[in-house]
């Protein structure tokens, strides 16, 4: 392998170690158990989505609505709990089933009615954000507010769900691994083994890869595509849950930063080995490098308008790395 071969493929590695050490010299307390407590309860959330969008790269679409999704979902834990009164799976089954119908509304969208995913998606995304705020007009959800025709929600979040968010598990000290980490690590596991070592995901990468080929060779190419939308809306639903069971109410402006947290970690996933195409590993990767950049830049007490421009520097440079040097991205 030359230089450049070996740039392509383990540079962002070195840049992932580089940075961890810049931050651990430069950000006092970094290097902590409460430090690693913060980056891996901020990586979960952003991981889950990031594999959901994931899904759709891989079939060649994009996925917008994630974010808004995830919210949706928070905020219907929170109204099913607290307004109406259910038990944490009543609750769950609702979130999930929200994340599925979204989905599969998207990938109709897509597939039958032609509208471009970024179109469709975006669409839904504003969708969403009105309708998740039309039953409290506006308010996020709390045991004890009232609601606009005067009554008063008496419900609670349930012991068992809020562990969800906040129970850690021991892991050489105690209470350091959170309940949403592992439920990242279990997920990664299966979407990667899923796309990876199934006939079903291999067939997703065709269709992504050459879709008319795909079809040419009797692939159900619209319904592989479906599936990828439902994935992808069924684990931000997962991500609205963690978040809910974290904060203990259903917070409206939550899950502003969501989309583009896990849509940085999805594709800083492109770059992770040289992969240069979807992946859930790189896209876990790519999560904890988001994880570690915030937390990092936190500690160092950077302004919070500077994150977001942090953030687009090193996702160009990752795509520059998967991209430009390596010339895969040239028809």
């Amino acid at each position: 392998m030359t230089l450049r071969d070996h740039a392509i493929r383990y540079g962002f590695i070195l840049l992932l170690f580089g940075l961890i050490a810049y931050f651990a010299t430069a950000a006092d307390g970094f290097v902590s158990p409460q430090s690693a407590v913060f980056i891996f309860q901020s990586v979960a959330i952003t991981g889950v989505l990031a594999l959901g969008v994931t899904a759709t790269l891989v079939v060649g679409g994009f996925d917008l609505s994630i974010g808004s999704v995830a919210t949706s979902a928070m905020m219907a834990a929170a109204y099913v709990m607290v307004v109406l009164e259910q038990n944490a799976v009543v609750a769950v089954i609702a979130c999930l089933l929200i994340g599925a119908v979204v989905g599969l509304i998207n990938g109709w969208l897509i597939v039958y009615m032609r509208v471009p995913d970024l179109l469709a998606t975006l669409g839904m995304m504003f969708l969403l954000v009105g309708l998740q705020r039309i039953p409290t007009e506006g308010r996020s959800i709390a045991t004890g507010m009232t609601m606009p025709d005067g009554s008063v929600a008496n419900g609670k979040f349930s012991d068992a769900f809020l562990a969800l968010g906040r129970h850690r598990f021991d892991f050489f000290i105690p209470n350091l691994i959170p309940v949403s980490v592992v439920v990242l690590l279990v997920l990664a596991a299966l979407i990667w083994f899923f796309l990876e070592y199934t006939r079903f995901g291999r067939m997703m990468y065709a269709v992504g890869s050459n879709e008319r080929a795909a079809e040419l060779a009797g692939a159900p190419v619209k319904a592989y595509k479906i599936w990828a939308y439902i994935i992808s809306g069924v684990f931000a639903s997962i991500g609205g849950i963690l978040l809910a069971a974290r904060l203990g109410r259903g917070d409206i402006a939550s899950g502003n930063n969501l989309l583009l947290d896990a849509v940085a970690a999805a594709l800083i996933g492109y770059a992770v080995l040289g992969a240069a195409k979807p992946n859930a590993f790189g896209t876990a990767v790519g999560a904890l490098f988001v994880g570690i950049l915030l937390q990092g830049l936190t500690m160092m007490n950077a302004p919070y308008y500077t994150q977001d421009f942090v953030k687009g520097v090193v996702l160009v440079v990752a795509l520059v790395f998967t991209f430009a040097l390596s010339g895969r991205g040239r028809r």
